[in-house]
């Protein structure tokens, strides 16, 4: 499914985007593709806040308290990550892809305003928009390569072998919440949550929506249609 900018050269152009969108709607398929090709770092929340623990940084050690202790991690905890990337992962010299983050309104003008402060404003919000019913098809046909995070899709991107991973054979399987009930109740809080971010970088001109439902490499040629627009 991905690997379509492939015979294409990277890009010299800076890129420093928000990637919004339901689970299920392509940003793990869609979000390494951006990086390949405009040679940015792809800042996903959950890979962000593992590494910071991992390498035990600042935010790390602040990050791995809370979570120890079963609470969620700040705003602030959150942003200053993000901060900490931009300024020593080599990755983001020339931008960035921030997926799932943020997701409420109060952490989209904390995120703004750390980036304004450090002189690199978002250019852009791109929402990947699907109908919900596509997504539930979509994610309850999802398998997982548990130790790589390849993902398939059972009609859409099915492995070469039933069940099992391409490189190494190894079964795949089904993550607990890729189920139809799971699935409905986390699109329900994702709209709740999200649409207010969405209405936010609305309101600020930067926000720009890509209909989900086509084809990854339809989709990607809505994407780079967006990026070649950009200062």
């Amino acid at each position: 499914m991905g690997n379509f900018p492939s015979a294409v050269a990277p890009e010299s152009k800076d890129l420093r985007i928000v990637l919004l969108g339901p689970p299920g709607a392509g940003k793990g398929t869609q979000g390494p593709n951006i990086k390949e090709k405009y040679c940015v770092c792809h800042l996903a929340t959950g890979d962000m806040l593992r590494a910071a623990v991992r390498a035990g940084t600042e935010m790390g050690k602040a990050a791995k308290k809370v979570m120890d202790a079963g609470g969620l991690v700040s705003d602030e905890i959150m942003v200053n990550l993000i901060r900490e990337n931009l300024e020593s992962n080599p990755e983001c010299k020339k931008g960035f892809i921030l997926d799932g983050f943020p997701r409420t309104v109060v952490q989209a003008e904390k995120l703004d305003e750390m980036l304004v402060s450090g002189k690199k404003p978002l250019q852009a919000a791109v929402e990947l928009e699907i109908d919900d019913s596509l997504l539930v098809s979509r994610i309850t046909g999802r398998l997982i390569h548990a130790a790589s995070g390849r993902s398939y899709h059972k009609t859409f991107n099915p492995p070469k072998v039933p069940g099992k991973d391409d490189i190494t054979g190894e079964p795949l399987m089904q993550r607990s919440d890729d189920n139809a009930e799971t699935l409905i109740k986390r699109l329900e809080s994702y709209h709740k949550q999200t649409q207010p971010v969405a209405d936010y970088y609305k309101r600020k001109g930067i926000w720009q929506g890509v209909d989900a439902a086509q084809e990854p490499a339809a989709v990607w040629a809505n994407l780079s249609a967006i990026f070649a627009k950009m200062n």
